[in-house]
């Protein structure tokens, strides 16, 4: 049961808020899952610091009541927490039931023993420790932030994440699957069961089946292995990700004891030394992003549709694989991923031992390391998205002798529950005697971080062994903001250390791809270093979208990233359609930057283009010539006089034109636009429109500098849960009803109610003409 309505929650320390008659008066009362420090003011002196988001972190505490009937007393009762950032410390009616510091685990508690039936209420009290600061390099939130359930069953059922499906052989006829089955009795007494599994496929159809008999006494538990084969199986792949799902039914007699279902997707695949990874046997690149998990100006909740679109906006920019730094994902990002297409490394760890930040989860690692991976590999191993298991992200012990028996601890825990994905980790040092990860010689996949000019040595350094660059480029970018390359050169080095002595005034990067961190490189440099070198299975950029925290190069008032190929808000940066016209079939042209300069002065006009052989641009009807591609070019590019407007792109193949572009020079700002992401949503109180503004002339073009402050009306089934720019030094909240446009643009982000009808949200801004938009909720 969803668990997530009706709590109350308070900030600070209230310890007597365990007991039972504590009366909750002047708390706030609430729905998980909920992050209060995005709720916060930025500040430099928060002890989060800037690189966790310059937001509050601290101590709260939640409490919800609930009541039971009389007939679940006979029943197995447990509350699961799919994450709680951090030290979540539980009770139920006063009685502790534990701790768990890791913010990112997904834990359970037995609630049974403690409950009270028919009508005494029983009280749920949770207490979030995120004081301790700082204690990571990025931001995390804090509280309940991701989803909870209560689960009731029969006291004999199919133990928590007690399911294991593998493909161990499969072939274009049949598919051979094996299922592992942990069924727990929590009752006192022998029952003879009949354990029957069905798989279904995608349309509910039944494709095979078997019964298991078991024998099993009271207070035991068993693991049963069953098997089954496909005929003719529909196979998953990032472009056709087919799943099956297999439904586990427990019987004593005639009784069904429990319902169980595990999902399936039938899928191979290899990585190799020489040809890099092949998936149902056909060769491929890992075309991936990294990403944190907070979702932009919603911080750290989980919700569903948001995680969705950003894989959606990523989908189409051609990204086939997702890793998951640093650290366990939400069970919906994996959902999502199984069920659109995505391939994933899911990763365990940011730091072992040896610490990064003062307060990080070395603290814990002793006593929770074991647990932690363990419950991530059981929680996560039935996804068909997953296909590596990564142990770590930069682990300092790479360079000593201590990462030797670490790792082949790490790697033994793993290959004990799943021996069907290849263990990574990934790494910085690519001298194979100065890194003792690699040493303990436990690796299946070697993922190593940046070095990209290194990658062509790998064969020779590490002969025989599966490469993967796990963590690439560290490119910077401001959404629309454009220093001419010419004199990016001349102020600011290619890549740079940090904290920046020198830069733009208003804490930007050109959106030219001429900037990274001095560990990394541009997207254009690495992605040629890697892109034919058949041995590379393929890469992970950093990052995906921009996120709160680490906003490298500045200091505060910036707090938040500017690596992302996407900003905050969801809005792609110029880079964006590089990647679209190599990692995806369809015929791109995209030209920038905008067309409002200073007369005369000279611009640099870039054009990201595909299926297409030439370009030509044209300025005001006249010719300035065509380009093409030489070499490995990844773009091209003219050098443009400004005048006032308008430039025309046009590609063409074999003299045939593909697709044509143009920018037109925009007047004064006249009106507000609103464009959904969706305009019909559903009535869960969960659902989401997300609605970007934008800032007009006369003639509906874009103003490109445009920095209105646009206020927002909201009326029927929706509330605003989120407005954000992109822009990662703005000082403006997430939760408002208000934003200032940046480079022209702004987003509001609405949630549903639980009732059917209408919204409608009005848009103004001082001076222009405001905006309606009308959303249907169902």
């Amino acid at each position: 049961m969803d668990f997530n309505k009706g709590w109350f929650f308070r900030l600070g320390d209230h310890p007597e808020a365990i007991q039972e008659d504590y009366a909750v008066e002047g708390w706030r009362q609430l729905s998980l899952p909920h992050d209060w420090s995005i709720e916060g003011d930025f500040s430099e002196t928060h002890p989060t610091q800037p690189e966790g988001g310059a937001l509050p972190a601290g101590i709260g505490w939640y409490r919800k009541t609930f009541t039971l009937p009389r007939e679940s007393l006979d029943l197995t009762t447990w509350i699961e927490f799919d994450g709680v950032y951090r030290n979540a410390e539980v009770w139920i009616n006063g009685q502790r039931l534990g701790i768990r510091p890791n913010g990112y685990s997904s834990f359970k508690y037995d609630l049974t023993k403690y409950l009270k039936y028919g009508g005494e209420v029983n009280t749920l009290a949770v207490r979030v420790d995120n004081s301790a600061q700082p204690n990571s390099r990025w931001y995390t939130g804090s509280g309940i932030y991701r989803n909870v359930r209560m689960v009731r069953t029969h006291p004999i059922h199919v133990d928590h994440w007690g399911t294991f499906v593998s493909t161990p052989s499969i072939t274009d006829s049949l598919a051979k699957v094996a299922l592992e089955v942990r069924i727990n009795n929590k009752g006192l007494s022998h029952r003879k069961l009949d354990i029957i599994s069905t798989i279904l496929d995608a349309e509910g159809k039944e494709v095979a089946y078997t019964s298991t008999y078991s024998d099993l006494r009271g207070g035991k538990d068993t693991v049963l292995f069953q098997d089954f084969e496909i005929a003719m199986p529909e196979l998953w792949s990032t472009d056709r990700p087919y799943l099956y799902r297999v439904v586990t039914q427990v019987y004593a007699g005639v009784q069904l004891l429990d319902n169980y279902e595990t999902p399936l997707g039938v899928r191979f695949f290899a990585f190799d030394s020489k040809e890099g990874f092949s998936l149902n046997g056909k060769k491929m690149k890992i075309l991936g992003v990294c990403n944190h998990h907070d979702l932009g100006a919603l911080g750290a909740v989980v919700n569903t549709r948001a995680i969705q679109r950003r894989l959606e906006i990523l989908k189409e920019m051609g990204v086939n694989a997702i890793r998951t730094a640093h650290n366990p994902p939400s069970p919906e990002l994996l959902n999502l991923c199984d069920q659109m297409g995505f391939i994933v490394q899911d990763e365990a760890f940011d730091v072992w031992k040896k610490k990064k930040m003062n307060a990080d989860s070395h603290t814990f690692w002793e006593e929770w390391h074991r647990r932690d991976l363990e419950d991530m590999i059981l929680r996560d191993r039935n996804h068909p998205s997953i296909m590596m298991w990564s142990i770590g992200n930069e682990i300092r012990e790479q360079f000593d002798s201590t990462g030797l028996a670490i790792t082949r601890e790490l790697v033994s825990i793993v290959k004990r529950l799943d021996t069907t994905r290849p263990v990574t980790s990934a790494l910085t040092e690519n001298i194979p005697s100065k890194n003792y990860i690699y040493q303990a010689g436990v690796l299946d996949l070697l993922g190593f971080n940046y070095k990209h000019k290194d990658y062509k040595d790998f064969p020779k350094r590490f002969p025989g062994m599966p490469i993967i660059a796990t963590e690439n480029m560290s490119a910077l970018a401001t959404r629309g903001h454009y220093d001419q390359p010419s004199d990016i050169i001349k102020r600011w080095p290619q890549a740079y250390d940090k904290p920046l002595t020198s830069g733009n005034e208003d804490f930007t990067v050109s959106a030219y791809d001429q900037v990274s961190a001095y560990w990394g490189s541009t997207h254009e440099e690495t992605w040629k270093s890697i892109k034919d070198q058949d041995f590379m299975s393929g890469l992970f950029v950093w990052t995906g979208f921009d996120y709160l925290g680490e906003p490298i190069p500045y200091p505060y008032p910036a707090r938040s990233s500017y690596f992302g190929i996407i900003d905050l808000a969801g809005f792609p940066k110029d880079v964006y359609y590089m990647y679209q016209s190599e990692w995806t079939d369809k015929p791109v042209l995209h030209v920038f930057p905008h067309w409002n300069w200073e007369e005369g002065q000279t611009v640099d006009v870039w054009a990201y283009y595909s299926q297409a052989d030439e370009v030509e641009l044209f300025l005001n009807g006249e010719s300035l010539g065509v380009r093409q591609k030489e070499g490995d070019d990844l773009h091209i590019m003219w050098r443009v006089p400004y005048e006032e407007g308008t430039l025309k792109a046009v590609s063409r193949k074999a003299g045939k034109t593909i697709l044509e572009k143009e920018i037109r020079t925009a007047g004064e700002a006249q009106k507000v636009q609103l464009s959904p992401d969706r305009k019909s949503l559903k009535a869960d109180g969960k659902d989401l429109s997300f609605i970007t503004v934008s800032i007009h002339d006369m003639e509906g073009n874009l103003v490109p500098k445009a920095s209105d402050k646009v206020s927002f009306e909201i009326q029927g089934e929706g509330t605003i849960v989120g407005v954000d720019n992109g822009y990662q030094a703005s000082m403006e909240p997430f939760k408002a009803n208000y934003r200032q446009a940046y480079n022209g643009k702004c987003l509001v982000i609405v949630q549903t109610n639980e009732k059917a009808g209408r919204i409608t949200l009005t848009a103004r801004a001082e001076n222009l003409q405001p905006a309606e938009l009308v959303l249907k909720v169902e």
